[in-house]
Parts: C-alpha cells; sequence; structure tokens
C-alpha cells in the first residue's frame, strides 16, 4: 500500500540561478519538506520520532528534471511512501506546476536507533505503510 500527501510550494528568489530556473539541489529541500509534511499527516511528526529514539537518514536520492521551475511558481509536490522492504523506506516524488510535471525523485530510508543501528520501524509507523 502506498500513503500519498501533497504539499504546495511558492518558488522563492534566492532558489533561482542567474538564468531565473531552480537551481536543481533546491528541489531536494521540497522533497524534504514534502517528506515533513507526510510524516505529519499520518501523525508521525519527525520530532515525535526522534523523540521515541529512532532516526530516518537518507540512504539514497535522486531526481530527474523535465522542465524548469522558475520564481514565483506554485508548485505541488506530491509525496508518497512504502516500504521497499521490511527495513526501508522508500519515499517518491512529482513536481507539478498546474498540470504541468516538472520533476520526479525518490530518497530510500532507514529506521536507525541513537547509535545508528538499523531497526525495525515502530508498530506506530508500520501500521500507516504496508
Amino acid at each position: 500500500m502506498m500513503l500519498g500527501f501533497e504539499t504546495k510550494i511558492r518558488v522563492r528568489y534566492e532558489e533561482t540561478d542567474k538564468m531565473g530556473i531552480v537551481y536543481h539541489a533546491n528541489y531536494f529541500h521540497w522533497f524534504e519538506v514534502a517528506r515533513i509534511q507526510l510524516l505529519d499527516e499520518i501523525g508521525m511528526p519527525y520530532k515525535s520520532i526522534e523523540q521515541k529514539g529512532f532516526f530516518l537518514p537518507v540512504l539514497d536520492c535522486d531526481a530527474t528534471f523535465k522542465k524548469p521551475a522558475h520564481f514565483d511558481d506554485r508548485l505541488t509536490v506530491l509525496a508518497d511512501a512504502s516500504f521497499q522492504s521490511l527495513l526501508r523506506l522508500k519515499i517518491k516524488y512529482q513536481v507539478f506546476r498546474g498540470p504541468e510535471k516538472l520533476a520526479s525523485g525518490s530518497t530510500t530510508h532507514a529506521f536507525v536507533d541513537d547509535q545508528g543501528k538499523v531497526v525495525r520501524p515502530p508498530e506506530s509507523f508500520a501500521q500507516f505503510i504496508q
């Protein structure tokens, strides 16, 4: 089962380069915004995950760019989460300006404890994403 949510982004001037196009690394910031929003929406804010002694480091990330975003564009970032395996969480992202798809990407995460050891996700989290 996939779990998905959307986040609205308004492109800030500082996110663009001299050509007026969003610098590619900013998409990863938007992915993080969407990921944090997704966790909030399922009632598992990242801060509460950390308070329970769990962390979600990024193991892998990628992005594919189809069309550029520009200053003051209103964007929608869709984030869909699923477990790749018992220990790996994959979140896929799509960035749209209206109906036009600008980019897609993904991040892969593992739950780790405060010592950096990979652990199973908390039951309260796993129930949301099967």
